[in-house]
């Protein structure tokens, strides 16, 4: 899978050390000129639906589920990969120096109905985390400002990243 870009939220780290890993997957749906993401109110920001693969489970898998729980809607297929992000923090886990997560994209399709209930989590649902169609564009626009305010969540860089390249590169490529 093609790497899209890395990002470092700390800086000094040393990514020789102990690390602690997650992999997670994320949606690109399209309809028209618009994309199915998740906006929170709260901040004011877009992210991609998706989430944390489980041990047991395929990048597939989990982005049927992470897509049922946070738009109440099935996919339809996982199409083609598009690319990955790296991340990497300081550790807040005992006995590790760097978290480092590994987000990838997919083409999906959603089955065309109206989204159902979700299951969120709590922290999505501290956030108000709902499912919108909206303009690339605006998301970018939209998240820029949240990243110029104090303490934007560290996800809406990387999600603005792969914004920024899905209009960049074409969403075809």
């Amino acid at each position: 899978m093609r790497l899209l870009g890395e990002i470092y939220h700390d800086d000094g780290l040393d990514l020789t050390g102990r690390t602690v890993t997650r992999r997670a997957v994320r949606a690109i749906i399209l309809r028209d000129r618009e994309m199915l993401m998740i906006h929170s109110p709260v901040n004011g920001d877009y992210k991609f639906p998706g989430g944390g693969v489980e041990p047991s489970e395929t990048d597939e898998e989990a982005l049927a589920r992470e897509v049922l729980e946070e738009c109440g809607t099935d996919v339809n297929e996982v199409g083609k990969a598009y690319g990955e992000m790296v991340s990497y923090r300081a550790a807040r886990e005992e006995g590790a120096d760097i978290f480092k997560m590994t987000s990838r994209y997919y083409r999906c399709t959603i089955h065309d109905r109206a989204f159902g209930e979700q299951q969120l989590d709590r922290y999505e649902e501290a956030f108000e985390f709902r499912p919108v169609w909206v303009d690339i564009r605006d998301a970018v626009q939209k998240n820029e400002i949240v990243l110029a305010s104090p303490g934007p969540p560290r996800w809406t860089k990387r999600e603005t990243f792969v914004l920024d390249h899905l209009i960049t590169h074409s969403i075809h490529d």
